[in-house]
C-alpha cells in the first residue's frame, strides 16, 4: 500500500478554520483546537439565530401595529379580530402583519381606514 501524505489538505483545513475564527478573543483565534470548537459553536448560533430572526421581526411588527392602534383608539387584539371578521386579514387575502406595520408607519390615513373597518366589523 502506498503512503498517503495529507499535509496539504490538513494545512488547508486548518487555515479555513482559523480564517473563520478571525476576530475571536484570546486563544480562540490562535489555537486550532479551541478555534475549531468556537467556530462550530458559532455555526450553531448562526443557524439558531436565522430562525429567531423571523420571530423577532414578527414581534416588531406587532409592537408597531399596537402603537398605531392605540393612537387610533383601539387595542391590537380588537383590531386584528375586527380585520379577520371583516375578511381583510387571513389566509390568501394578501394583508399580513408586515404590511400592516408598513402602513402604520408610512400611510397613517390608510391605517386609520383599516381601523374603522375593524371597528365596524367587531
Amino acid at each position: 500500500m502506498a503512503r498517503v501524505k495529507t499535509s496539504v489538505q490538513t494545512r488547508a483545513s486548518r487555515k479555513k478554520i482559523l480564517k473563520a475564527a478571525e476576530g475571536y478573543f484570546g486563544s480562540k483565534h490562535r489555537l486550532f483546537k479551541t478555534a475549531k470548537e468556537q467556530v462550530l459553536h458559532s455555526y450553531q448560533y448562526a443557524y439558531i439565530s436565522r430562525r429567531q430572526r423571523k420571530s423577532d421581526f414578527r414581534k416588531l411588527w406587532i409592537k408597531r401595529i399596537n402603537a398605531a392602534c392605540h393612537l387610533n383608539g383601539i387595542s391590537y387584539s380588537r383590531f386584528m379580530n375586527g380585520l379577520k371578521k371583516a375578511g381583510v386579514l387571513g389566509e390568501g387575502n394578501g394583508l399580513n402583519r408586515k404590511m400592516l406595520s408598513e402602513l402604520a408607519i408610512h400611510d397613517e390615513k390608510a391605517f386609520a381606514d383599516l381601523v374603522e373597518i375593524a371597528k365596524k366589523a367587531a
